[in-house]
């Protein structure tokens, strides 16, 4: 990200605030304004009124925020972020670890910073670097939609929804009880994993339908084509709405969390060359159909509670 020069400076505080309760953090710093960190800066300027959000991304991405009146101050430039008390990296993964090495040039002060990526280990262990008054808490908030970007970004895309951290277990970490009042505020459900517990788990209830999704659209698009695309029903539609999310972001995700996602693919693999041995038979369908059906009620009744 290069300095803007002050000639082409974006507009910086935003009119019109309402007075409401006490921020969690007076000032945040969001590197990254796409369907996360967008939304996070909505979140915070409805709940927090009284708090400044500064936002770190392209300049044409930071204009459509302001016109959204997503943020309060904005630079193509982590400079900006010198006197944050919260800094949020909701950047791609391996955009965030290079951003995370830079921090102590940008932020003066103390600091708590954490991150909104889907696999946790890499940024977990690399944070281990950064200067005491820095400290960093994993986080991933569980609120994603089908398709990313700012334009997609709302207020209430964390209402109900987990939040996890990942915090560092070896001694107690202050920071963390500030994040889940944080988290609150924004309406999701905090809650704390280790890393290595994260990736395991996100390996299999996040990447993997989302591998699946995209694989299956692509085969039944080159093999059913334009054509044969229109003759389907809502089925297909359901089950890729996964498809539609941009390769950009999860090849990032792919590439840290490359060994969990690789053992999570080969039980899959396994499963679906059993049903493939056994489509005259369907003993196998059967049983894994029961499993299924099963398997989704639980999934609902944890959505309803």
């Amino acid at each position: 990200m290069n300095r803007v020069d002050d000639s082409r400076q974006l507009p910086v505080i935003q009119p019109g605030r309402e007075v409401g309760r006490t921020p969690v953090f007076e000032k945040i710093g969001i590197v990254g304004l796409g369907l996360i960190g967008g939304s996070i800066a909505l979140a915070a300027r409805h709940v927090w009124p009284t708090g400044l959000v500064v936002a770190v991304d392209t300049k044409d991405v930071l204009e459509k925020a302001m016109v959204l009146h997503a943020i309060d101050v904005a630079a193509d430039d982590a400079v900006i972020l010198a006197e944050v008390d919260l800094v949020v990296l909701a950047a791609p993964v391996r955009q965030n670890l290079a951003l995370l090495a830079r921090l102590p040039e940008h932020v003066r002060g103390s600091a708590v910073v954490t991150d909104t990526g889907s696999s946790k280990r890499e940024i977990v262990e690399a944070a281990k670097a950064l200067p005491a008054r820095l400290t960093f808490v994993g986080g991933h908030p569980l609120g994603g939609a089908a398709r990313g970007g700012l334009e997609h970004a709302r207020a209430d895309l964390f209402t109900g929804r987990p939040w996890l951290f990942t915090p560092d277990t070896t001694h107690p970490n202050a920071a963390l009880d500030k994040l889940f009042d944080f988290a609150s505020g924004l309406g999701a459900l905090p809650r704390t994993l280790t890393a290595q517990e994260h990736d395991h788990l996100l390996a299999y209830v996040s990447h993997l339908p989302q591998i699946v999704s995209s694989a299956l659209m692509h085969v039944v698009g080159e093999s059913a084509g334009r054509d044969g695309l229109a003759l389907t029903g809502r089925g297909l539609q359901d089950v890729t709405r996964l498809a539609s999310s941009p390769a950009s972001i999860w090849a990032d995700v792919c590439a840290s969390n490359a060994d969990e996602i690789g053992r999570a693919l080969d039980v899959l693999i396994k499963v679906l060359s059993d049903l493939r041995n056994d489509l005259a038979r369907t003993e196998t369908i059967e049983r894994i159909f029961q499993s299924a059906n099963r398997w989704r009620d639980e999934l609902q009744s944890t959505k309803e509670n």
